[in-house]
């Protein structure tokens, strides 16, 4: 039997923005933290430019892609997250253990 996968494109560009978002903010608060004159200004602009991209993907999201920001993009994004950080932990004791046995 066959079963073919419906892939939610909206969903999976809508997480994209987020990350994308999340990792200008991050990124962009670091640098205009730490970093040097022209550093500072690039790292502000990063900040600024995350902010737009976030604010565009919860605000925008229901009415552009018609997906519920934090039903279908959050939500599963923080349970897969969760379950990709306990699978890597799991994989990673197997491999301290059999290092150690060794």
């Amino acid at each position: 039997m066959v079963t073919s996968f419906n892939w939610n494109w909206d969903a999976f560009v809508m997480v994209i923005l987020a990350l994308l978002a999340l990792a200008l903010i991050v990124f962009g608060a670091l640098t205009a933290y730490f970093g040097s004159s022209k550093s500072r200004i690039v790292g502000s602009v990063l900040l600024i430019v995350g902010l737009v991209i976030g604010i565009f993907t919860i605000f925008g999201s229901s009415s552009v892609a018609h997906v519920s920001f934090v039903y279908q993009v959050l939500e599963p994004t923080v349970f897969y997250l969760i379950a990709s950080i306990i699978g890597v932990l799991i994989g990673l004791l197997i491999f301290l253990g059999a290092i150690m046995k060794t």
